[in-house]
């Protein structure tokens, strides 16, 4: 184990003097009495510490680790990580060339000690005006599977991905808005563990798995949003699914408050689900375990406390220009398993506000413009390669949905009116063919806008609002939540 040290301590002196970070890393090790072991293009420093027993830390004890130095190694690391508690492993991404790839995992004993961690060290100044960002890391143990037909039950899917995968644990199906006996066209498949998960990706690569005669699409979900205690004991909102379209907001706040009138503050419905705010977090509990599997309209409802983010795992945003992504799905969600770094498979949940707090954002887009230097190497590219934090506007989010759908791309008419007072207002009428056989093909929404640009891009949000599963309804809102509300060149249609 000496020897294995003492080779991995070598290992990067590429970029140090080698003597000197050799000799630093050898330091660390007999100080602290912890291994390092190199492989797979990472760096392993404990895992587990030294006189550990027993099964490794559940999950929720990993932080993720991003905007470190590149010439920055394990002796400058774990002297501050250590500041928030015992680290059972620290995991650093390495180049071949001896850097490291700018991220990592810390892994401590408990959660608390995670949690601290991100509270202490999110945006700290590692090196004069270097600062870090630091969240909470998931095992994403759920893959979303695309272009399913969607006559198919929760049983057949589940069956299907159990002949050709292993450890599914449970499938879930989501009925389509209009039509209940029909899924929405997508699932999410959950798996025991992440290598798990990862394996029946590989598995499930689109081209070698055809089930039901159908190409599907598969990618890694959004993993599930992790709140603490602290944060979900103050929630009084509920996220009610699985409504009917025709059902009403005064609808849904009279069944509400059947339990105890005037509980229900107000009520917000969106297609086919809602997010009902109570007056006191007591009343939403209560409600919540006496409304869900309950049936309004003839719909078998599915009630949970709505999340909010948790904003200490948050990134904040920082001067120069710089990214700065909040919560996990930063730099497209690395995997795990082999340290590099993998896009989400379908639009990723973005922050739409609820009772004064927000749901888990997304990554700031970078706007900034780059000079084109003499000799530079430009290489052609799909958009479709591109993750989803390269795309800024609701059209382009349509166009990649259609596309990861296996759609024909949508197709914009544009219409116009006068208005009374003689200005030309537009709107936009969105046809995807692809869908032409279910009971809506076409969308428009119900406001005239003054430019050609802002009418398109009110179209695709509307669309995709109708469209998308759960997590892209929360990205469009978020996407253009002020500009929705607040845009004054849109005039809702007077009829």
């Amino acid at each position: 184990m000496h020897e294995e040290n003492k080779a991995a301590a070598n290992g990067c002196g590429k970029i140090r003097s080698g003597a000197q970070n050799g000799a630093a890393l050898l330091a660390l090790m007999e100080k602290t009495g912890y291994s390092m072991v190199q492989q797979n293009g990472q760096r392993k420093f404990g895992g587990p510490p030294p006189g550990w027993e027993g099964p490794p830390p559940p999950r929720g004890c990993e932080v993720f680790v991003g905007k470190i130095p590149r010439d920055m190694y394990e002796d400058e690391l774990v002297p501050v990580f250590e500041r928030a508690g015992k680290i059972y492993e620290l995991r650093l991404m390495m180049e071949f060339s001896g850097e490291n790839r700018g991220y990592a995992f810390v892994m401590y004993t408990t959660k608390e000690e995670a949690q601290l961690a991100i509270k202490i060290l999110n945006n700290y100044e590692i090196r004069p005006g270097k600062f870090i960002g630091v969240c909470v890391s998931l095992d994403n143990c759920r893959l979303f599977i695309g272009a399913i037909p969607k006559d198919k039950k929760k049983e057949e899917i589940l069956n299907e991905m159990k002949k050709v995968t292993e450890g599914v644990v449970d499938v879930i199906v989501y009925p389509n808005a209009t039509d209940k006996t029909k899924n929405r066209g997508f699932a999410f498949v959950e798996y025991e563990s992440h290598r798990a998960a990862a394996m029946a990706r590989r598995r499930l690569i689109p081209g070698t798995f055809q089930p039901w005669g159908h190409t599907i699409q598969v990618d890694w979900a959004d993993p599930e949003k992790v709140v603490d205690d602290e944060t979900m004991q103050r929630v009084k909102v509920l996220y009610v699914r699985n409504l009917m379209i025709s059902t009403t907001e005064d609808k849904i706040k009279a069944e509400f408050n059947k339990f105890k009138p005037g509980v229900v503050e107000r009520v917000k419905k969106l297609r086919d689900y809602a997010f009902v705010h109570f007056f006191h977090r007591e009343d939403a509990v209560a409600a919540m375990s006496i409304m869900n599997g309950k049936c309004i309209d003839g719909a078998s409802i599915e009630v949970t406390l709505a999340k909010p983010v948790n904003k200490e795992s948050s990134w904040k945003p920082h001067f120069n220009g710089q990214i700065s992504p909040s919560s996990e799905n930063l730099l497209g969600f690395p995997n795990k398993e082999d340290g590099t770094q993998k896009s989400l498979g379908k639009p990723a949940s973005l922050s739409v506000r609820l009772n004064g707090q927000h749901s888990p954002s997304p990554p700031e887009v970078e706007r900034s413009t780059y000079p084109i230097f003499p000799g530079i190497k430009l290489s052609p590219i799909s958009m479709y390669s591109l993750k989803l934090s390269h795309f800024s506007s609701a059209v382009m989010h349509l166009d990649y949905f259609c596309h990861k759908n296996s759609w024909a791309p949508p197709e914009y008419c544009l219409y116009s009116t006068t208005s009374q007072d003689g200005k030309t207002l537009l709107v936009y009428k969105v046809f995807i063919s692809s869908i032409a056989d279910d009971s809506q093909s076409y969308f428009m929404p119900e406001k005239l806008c003054t430019t050609v640009e802002d009418a398109k891009e009110l179209a695709a949000q509307f669309t995709l609002l109708h469209l998308a599963p759960e997590q892209a309804y929360i990205t469009l809102l978020s996407l253009n939540a002020a500009w929705w509300d607040s845009k004054a060149n849109c005039t809702p249609y007077l009829v």
